[in-house]
């Protein structure tokens, strides 16, 4: 049933209203990508000496070339692991879009949902960073003891978290926060199994940026599936 309701995102992809929240959330994480390594870069140029002198050696010039260059590498392979989740961060701020454009094609006739103020949306957004980056940061601890279960660690942690937070937004709109809390919990291992299904992908390049639209909308038709009567008796 999970792979139904991502098939059914997966269809939707062409969906003008998708593409939007596509463009922003990639433009907004490469901006802030760039951002970042512009500053780093700055504090290696203002902070580094041209020339160091090292004893028996002398004179070494060229450190601001050779940690310029060493910083870039370092921001290349540091994206690979802060452009899924700085991706899944911004697109949880234009979350409301997707989910809407998911109900009036598949669940029509729905009355309004829950419209989330600009500071909560905010609120939520930056938490959610914060959250997905510090986890992300000390699973990178893990993956050194992990050795070939490093992609099973990954994907069962920002399995967990995307499962969390996309499905806890989603039905917040139907149900308020509380509710959707407690739905959560009495399916929490099926919204972790779907998140571990975003997660999967996350380390393809390109393919991993589509996931965050895709997970908002897979988990917009799972809890419309779980929040059946004959669901919540189960």
């Amino acid at each position: 049933m999970i792979f139904g309701d991502f098939f059914k995102a997966l269809a939707q992809l062409s969906d003008r209203r998708f593409r939007r929240v596509l463009f922003w959330g990639v433009g907004l994480t490469l901006a802030l990508l760039v951002g970042v390594y512009a500053l780093f870069l700055w504090a290696v140029q203002a902070f580094t000496p041209e020339v160091i002198t090292i004893p028996f050696v002398g004179p070494v010039s060229g450190l601001h070339s050779l940690l310029s260059w060493g910083s870039a590498l370092f921001m290349v392979g540091l994206s690979v692991f802060l452009m899924m989740p700085v991706a899944s961060a911004f697109t949880s701020f234009f979350l409301d879009d997707v989910a809407q454009a998911v109900e009036d094609r598949h669940y029509p006739g729905l009355p309004l949902a829950r419209k989330q103020g600009f500071g909560d949306a905010a609120i939520d957004t930056l938490n959610f960073f914060a959250l997905l980056v510090t986890v992300n940061v000390f699973a990178l601890i893990l993956y050194a003891f992990a050795g070939p279960f490093i992609p099973v660690v990954f994907w069962a942690v920002n399995g967990l978290l995307l499962g969390r937070e996309y499905f806890t937004l989603v039905a917040a709109r139907r149900l308020g926060r509380p509710q959707a809390k407690a739905l959560r919990k009495r399916h929490w291992l099926t919204v972790w199994w779907a998140g571990a299904l975003m997660a999967a992908p996350l380390s393809i390049p390109i393919v991993n940026l589509l996931i965050p639209v895709l997970g908002a909308a897979t988990f917009t038709h799972l809890f419309h599936r779980l929040n059946q009567p004959d669901a919540q008796g189960r």
